[in-house]
């Protein structure tokens, strides 16, 4: 009769006598998305293989500000900032029965030649903290003479193993009264910002998560900023 010899450095047979995979030598089993913007629960007992997790978040991009310039005149707007990220590995024993997770949302647009708004952060309970981009400022008038403005500041790292800052906002240029060009995006580690615009029109949307948004322009017609990126969080699970 065969007989199987089981290697104990993966193996372990339980009190009931069934074969069982040791905790923490499975490696990854799980991967969760959380992509809608709001505030979640992350239940450790529902995984009761658990050994760590691996856990990044991308905080939300910044709006772009609107734009409604007289006619035969121009105002560039800059672009927003993009979010900061942040990745952390962390042993099932520290976390909390119960993590709070939460998703940042994309700044909004701007309206009525108003700002654009700020990014929301991302975190995992206290273990990373990913801060949100700022929204562009509307600071430049409607005018023909040359005229740049400078875009926001891209977000300090913010917690984690591992974090970094979102990427500065593009800054905006008038030559004239019919020629200029809007500010980028502020880039993110998980996305990308919007484009500048040389063309009178909206601003432009960010890709992927956390990019800022791309600067309005306007040579006399009333036109918005877009919205930024938003955040996501992403937990590895190990068993």
């Amino acid at each position: 009769m065969a007989s199987v010899c089981v290697c104990s450095d993966y193996f372990k047979v339980n009190e009931d006598g069934e074969l069982c995979l040791i905790p923490g030598t499975m490696g990854l089993r799980l991967v969760l998305h959380y992509k809608d913007v709001g505030t979640f629960q992350f239940q450790k007992a529902e995984y009761p293989w658990l050994a760590r997790i691996r856990v990044q978040a991308q905080g939300g991009g910044g709006g772009s500000a609107a734009a409604d310039a007289a006619s035969s005149q121009c105002i560039v707007r800059p672009g927003g900032a993009g979010g900061g990220w942040a990745q952390a590995m962390v042993e099932a024993s520290a976390l909390g029965a119960v993590e709070t997770v939460i998703v940042g949302a994309g700044g909004a647009a701007g309206t009525g030649n108003g700002g654009g708004a700020n990014g929301g952060s991302s975190s995992f309970g206290g273990f990373v903290i990913a801060q949100g981009g700022d929204g562009s400022a509307a600071a430049q008038a409607s005018g023909t003479t040359a005229d740049s403005v400078q875009g926001p500041a891209g977000p300090l790292a913010g917690s984690g193993q591992y974090a970094s800052g979102g990427g500065a906002g593009g800054g905006g240029i008038r030559l004239s009264g019919t020629n200029g060009l809007s500010g980028a995006g502020g880039e993110s580690r998980l996305g990308h910002g919007g484009l500048a615009r040389a063309a009178e029109g909206v601003g432009t949307a960010p890709r992927g998560y956390g990019g800022g948004a791309g600067g309005a322009l306007s040579y006399g017609s009333d036109v918005n900023g877009a919205e930024g990126g938003s955040g996501i969080v992403v937990v590895e699970l190990f068993g």
